[in-house]
């Protein structure tokens, strides 16, 4: 086993927080920080590929799955179900790397439910005013204005949800969000269930203390 236990690092926003960019600096920053693969029941659309993008599996096998409790967290979204496969995610943390995970606050939810609870690290990234939100998905220009106004009506659902989460952090400034994540991150890594090894320490300690006695 590593010398620490990794953790699963849950990220939460509504869309237009910078939670994604947020999730790309956090990897830039630690190489060894990984994306959770989800699986889904939906087709591989064109360049996608199984266990890179996602893991695809059939409707059967992913309700199998949900029955042997083997999903740390799933959902049913526009006909197709997607889910966490806890396996990977165990060995990850087993071998000290913490799994990322962009969801939202039903999934992270679910994961804090999980037999993997003591190892999560659940953060929620808050706009600093619903103006600059708008602003934001209007000015990156990825959405048709009617997927604007139905992202920002499920905004506030998504926000009303802040206080289920470790740490709550305002996305004012981009650099002294991401200082706060790394200052979160190190700091979490140093909890003793994080720390597996601290336990022999403590009795070698133990033991030295008896020979001298």
């Amino acid at each position: 086993m590593s010398a620490r236990r990794g953790l699963l690092i849950i990220l939460s926003s509504p869309s237009g927080a910078g939670k994604s960019t947020l999730a790309g600096r956090l990897r830039a920053w630690d190489p060894d920080i990984t994306f959770s693969v989800s699986a889904t029941t939906r087709e591989a659309r064109p360049g996608e590929e199984n266990g890179t993008h996602y893991h695809f599996v059939s409707e059967a096998e992913f309700r199998q799955s949900v029955s042997d409790s083997g999903m740390l967290e799933h959902a049913h979204v526009f006909g197709n179900f997607y889910g966490s496969p806890q396996k990977p995610v165990q060995k990850a943390i087993d071998a000290g790397r913490d799994v990322l995970f962009d969801i939202d606050w039903q999934g992270a939810q679910q994961i804090a439910n999980s037999v993997l609870a003591p190892h999560v690290l659940s953060i929620f990234i808050l706009p600093p005013s619903i103006t600059e939100l708008h602003r934001r998905l209007v000015t990156r220009a990825q959405d048709s204005a009617e997927v604007v106004a139905k992202r920002m009506a499920k905004s506030w659902d998504e926000i009303s949800h802040w206080d289920a989460y470790d740490h709550v952090l305002i996305n004012d400034d981009l650099d002294e969000t991401e200082a706060q994540l790394r200052t979160i991150i190190e700091a979490t890594r140093l909890r003793r269930i994080q720390q597996p090894d601290l336990i022999n320490h403590v009795r070698r300690l133990q033991s030295e203390f008896e020979d001298l006695s």
